[in-house]
Formats: structure tokens, C-alpha cells, sequence
């Protein structure tokens, strides 16, 4: 069985590298991910429609700074480059199930 930090370890080289298939193939099929500013993304068709262009620029890159993890949960303190003038600083939770992200809740 596949741990859920190597789950997340994968999506995050994904990310970084602005792999679009390889991040989205992390993903359950009916992921949700519930976005700070309280809207949500349901599914991958969803999720790829909103990476694939900042991937395409190739603007985006996470900088992990402390990662927990208990049960089907993993939790990233993350710096996220690219998005912004500045850095954005965020805490994301991601729930693993049967080898695949199923639930994204960004925190801050």
C-alpha cells in the first residue's frame, strides 16, 4: 500500500516540475479541494483546467517548510512561488485514500 506522504511527495515533483498528467494522476477521479477563498474544485477535469495554464507558463513552484502527517492526512506548510508578487505562505491538507488524493482543504 502506498503511504500517503509518498502520495503527496509525488504531486508535489509533479507540481514543481509542471508535469500536468503526473499531478493529476495523484488525484482521485472525484477529488474535491476546497479553496481558501471558499469556492471548490470538484473532480480532475476541474483540477486540470485550473493548473494547466500557470504549468504551461512554468510560474509555479512549492517550497515545503514543514510537513505532518497522521492517518489518511498530510498536512504541508508551503511557500508557493510564482502566483504572486511575493511568496504566498499556506498551510494545504490532503487526504489519501487507496493511493490517491481525494480531498485538498487549503488553509491559509
Amino acid at each position: 500500500m502506498t503511504e500517503p506522504r509518498d502520495v503527496v511527495e509525488r504531486q508535489l515533483a509533479a507540481y514543481n516540475s509542471h508535469d500536468i498528467d503526473a499531478f493529476v494522476a495523484t488525484y482521485a477521479e472525484d477529488v474535491t479541494v476546497h479553496r481558501a477563498d471558499g469556492s471548490r474544485l470538484r473532480g480532475r477535469p476541474a483540477l486540470r483546467d485550473r493548473y494547466a495554464g500557470q504549468f504551461a507558463e512554468g510560474r509555479c513552484r512549492a517550497e515545503i517548510v514543514g510537513r505532518l502527517s497522521e492517518g489518511d492526512w498530510v498536512v504541508d506548510h508551503e511557500i508557493a512561488h510564482g502566483l504572486a508578487d511575493e511568496p504566498v505562505r499556506v498551510l494545504v491538507a490532503y487526504r489519501v485514500r487507496e493511493g490517491l488524493i481525494d480531498r485538498v482543504d487549503f488553509l491559509g
